[in-house]
């Protein structure tokens, strides 16, 4: 068995942060490969080598001085270094990466160099074989991930290498210079690492014991999601709930490969498994899986009598949006009435245009506009097994006072989408955590 392990930042961030990382990969021989990410904060107030590296570049890039800033930089991994009893030749490894400093040196390369550090240093507190993205990890030409080539470079490296440490956010381009992830980088550098050698796990150790039921700064103390399936956990974090990136997502999933999300300073906690189905599917077990949300949108309903029987009367409209570069939410309809549902953000430029167009080349009785409004999901694979489950919801919703201005229910029927008034937004939510706990 092989598992692929990350560490995020804030798993990284000292010396004791390495010693916790150690004893967890100590107890699985299976764990193999070790992701890391650039060391994070060590506590409030503090600063990540990240946001360092970044100011690092902008100092040089404007002829700022920049000797301080490094400084820092420097003696977050000569503490780490000192606090491992580490023998490895740091400041050499320091001295080379100042060589390269000057106005013509990417940003990518700057910011890389916080994982590479990282990587360096935990590849010898390991035991492990150091092994730089640069060397397998490539970017193609249309500067997405050549899944083929970086595949194949990984599988030869593990055929001479056991176990191994590698930098995650960076990889190299076509021209061979370094290239970073916009986002997610050393999540998604786990997950391709991970379906490259066709792991039989991927954890992604950090600092929280797994994904929360709904968001904790509105429910205190919510209940972790003890699994959940790929379909489910892209619907929460479509509707902005913070869990792993989409891309993150993919690698794994295309091989079907389980994804753990695990605690770092808690490491017997279950966490969330995350996989494509679950065969011993308990159905007794919560029929809400997690509820996600967010605020401001804008509704427009547009109402004319006998629409249904005017051929491509949505379509016309559908294309007045598209032709303005407005990205369209939800389309939920009856017979002579539908409404679009829109971010508030995306129209307030154009509102007066797009209105005047639909009354131009459509016609139509009335346009009306409901603005601030929460569109809130509710995710669970259960909720077409449960008899009465939107009863429920608008029940205890209608209870508390909470009036619902839309509900749509997905094509899959795992989610239902509501959308209430942006001043009951986080009431709507605990209530809805509620009802799901009860």
């Amino acid at each position: 068995m092989i598992k692929v392990l990350k560490f995020g930042g804030s798993s990284l961030a000292s010396g004791e942060s390495f010693a916790k990382v150690k004893r967890i990969i100590e107890a699985d021989q299976s764990r193999r490969v070790v992701v890391v990410s650039a060391p994070g904060k060590r506590f409030s107030g503090d600063t990540k080598i990240t946001d360092l590296l970044y100011i690092l570049h902008a100092h040089i890039k404007y002829n700022a001085p920049y000797t301080e800033v490094f400084e820092k930089i420097k003696d977050r991994y000569r503490e780490i270094h000192a606090s491992c009893g580490l023998k490895q030749d740091l400041e050499t490894e320091l001295i080379n990466i100042e060589a390269n400093l000057n106005k013509k040196t990417s940003v990518d390369y700057i910011v890389s160099r916080g994982e590479y550090l990282n990587a360096r240093l935990m590849a010898e507190y390991l035991g492990y074989t150091f092994v730089d993205s640069a060397d397998w990890l490539y970017f193609g030409y249309n500067g997405k991930v050549d899944f083929e080539k970086t595949y194949a470079a990984l599988q030869h490296i593990m055929e001479t290498h056991s176990k191994i440490v590698i930098p995650g956010f960076y990889g190299v381009n076509y021209h061979n210079n370094i290239k970073t992830f916009s986002r997610g980088g050393s999540d998604i550098t786990g997950a391709i690492a991970a379906a490259a050698i066709d792991a039989d796990m991927y954890e992604n150790w950090t600092d929280v014991s797994g994904i929360m039921t709904v968001d904790p700064r509105i429910v205190e103390n919510p209940k972790p999601i003890d699994k959940v399936t790929f379909s489910e956990l892209r619907e929460l974090s479509y509707m902005g709930a913070e869990v792993l990136h989409e891309e993150t997502v993919f690698p794994v999933r295309s091989k079907n490969i389980p994804l753990y999300i695990k605690n770092t300073n808690d490491m017997n906690a279950p966490g969330t498994l995350i996989m494509e189905s679950f065969e011993d599917d308990d159905k007794g077990t919560n029929f809400i899986t997690g509820i996600s949300g967010k605020k401001n949108y804008s509704i427009i309903t547009v109402a004319k009598n006998r629409m249904n029987e005017e051929l491509g009367y949505i379509r016309r409209t559908l294309e007045i949006f598209e032709n303005l570069g407005v990205s369209i939410e939800h389309v939920p309809s009856s017979i002579d009435s539908f409404s679009i549902v829109v971010a508030s953000s995306a129209i307030e430029n154009c509102l007066h245009e797009l209105i005047s167009k639909i009354n131009e080349r459509l016609a139509p009785d009335s346009v009306q506009i409901v603005n601030e409004v929460s569109l809130i999901a509710i995710v669970g694979r259960k909720l077409a097994d449960n008899i009465g489950i939107a009863g429920k919801i608008f029940t205890a919703l209608g209870e508390n006072d909470i009036n619902i201005r839309m509900i749509e229910q997905g094509a899959d029927e795992i989610n239902i989408i509501i959308g209430v008034n942006d001043t009951d937004y986080k009431k709507a939510i605990k209530v809805l955590y509620d009802l799901a706990n009860n």
